[in-house]
């Protein structure tokens, strides 16, 4: 190989390295979260609680849907959770958690079944009381009869709870 050879090939090499590494450095970063917080007027939430009130109770899904409602609000805004007198106030109970039939088969036995579950939601906003309500959110999941409810039920929760945290979420602080 010639010298000319080797100086085009290493030529290339370097050209084509720095090219690598301002693309590899160069990024892009958008991170949607919904919120629409005016952050001069709301500074705070107060966030109680969740109580089951529910005919059929699963124990670890009330701390579950506590848990979830505070990270939600702790990871997607630049609220300070505050114990009372929050600019922004959430409470409410779990006032349905059933499992019902969805669908029978040809031989007349169940096939399908599903699980609700139902949450209402009182929230106030110190700050606009035109924004405050009373509502009900809900999530359902089948799952196929064969399975009993005990193996299912952790995931089907998870899931449920994700939904109806989001949906809470998107009603109070979204407005999109």
């Amino acid at each position: 190989m010639d010298w000319m050879k080797i100086k085009s090939v290493c030529r290339i090499s370097l050209i084509l390295g720095c090219s690598i590494l301002v693309a590899s450095s160069c990024s892009i970063s958008y991170k949607f979260n919904g919120a629409s917080i005016n952050y001069d007027k709301i500074k705070s939430i107060t966030i109680e609680n969740f109580s089951n009130r529910s005919a059929l109770v699963w124990g670890p899904m009330t701390p579950k849907l506590n848990m979830a409602i505070k990270d939600i609000y702790a990871q997607q805004t630049r609220l300070k959770l505050v114990n009372k007198g929050g600019d922004l106030q959430l409470g409410g109970e779990i006032v349905g958690y059933e499992q019902s039939t969805k669908s029978i088969a040809a031989d007349g036995y169940t096939s399908m079944n599903s699980l609700k579950l139902t949450v209402n939601v009182r929230f106030t906003n110190n700050t606009n009381h035109t924004e405050d309500f009373e509502q009900q959110f809900s999530a359902t999941r089948d799952f196929d009869s064969k399975k009993q409810l005990t193996s299912v039920q952790e995931e089907l929760v998870d899931q449920m709870i994700k939904e109806i945290v989001d949906q809470i979420f998107n009603t109070t602080v979204a407005n999109w």
